[in-house]
């Protein structure tokens, strides 16, 4: 009977440490942890796209942040500065698919529910990860992850999707 006791007691004790999910990523001071910026990034400044074979960026702006896009919890977006002619923000038809009516900024958290960076969805709208971003949402959970969509300021018919866990963000086109 004693033996019987021990064991319920260990595995009722044990069952947090089972439910918490190792490598998922999560926050790092000063980013993400459930943070939601109060407002989308400013217009950049910067004029002139790079030129071809610029080296690769880093984002990890401080130890420890990610190498992603991503935004401070004092609301600084870190990586929002590709020029306004970019060719790789340019679509023959902006909002080809009409533009987003689900609610944008920090008043509207959506619950990703199911998909990937190619299609993913919430509430009945889906979206498109940008082929150049693809790499910077590897950890989303695109089950569960909650995200806030925000304007992109500098780029016809994308939005900026920013994920509340994490803190990072990628650019976006709405798909209906």
């Amino acid at each position: 009977m004693k033996t019987l006791l021990v064991v319920t007691i260990l595995s009722i004790v044990s069952i947090p440490l089972l439910a918490q999910e190792k490598g998922r990523g999560g926050p790092v001071k000063g980013v993400g942890g459930g943070h939601i910026p109060s407002h989308g990034p400013a217009p950049t400044r910067v004029k002139e796209p790079p030129r071809a074979a610029a080296p690769a960026r880093s984002f990890a702006d401080k130890a420890g942040h990610p190498e992603a896009p991503h935004v401070h919890t004092n609301n600084k977006w870190i990586g929002h500065d590709y020029a306004k002619n970019d060719p790789r923000f340019h679509l023959d038809h902006p909002f080809e698919h009409g533009r987003f009516t689900g609610g944008i900024g920090k008043d509207h958290v959506f619950r990703l529910t199911g998909g990937g960076p190619g299609r993913f969805g919430f509430g009945g709208f889906f979206f498109s990860v940008g082929s150049f971003d693809i790499g910077y949402c590897n950890d989303w959970l695109w089950d569960s992850d909650q995200i806030v969509i925000y304007d992109d300021p500098d780029h016809d018919g994308w939005y900026l999707a920013y994920n509340v866990r994490l803190g990072t963000y990628v650019h976006v086109q709405y798909l209906g």
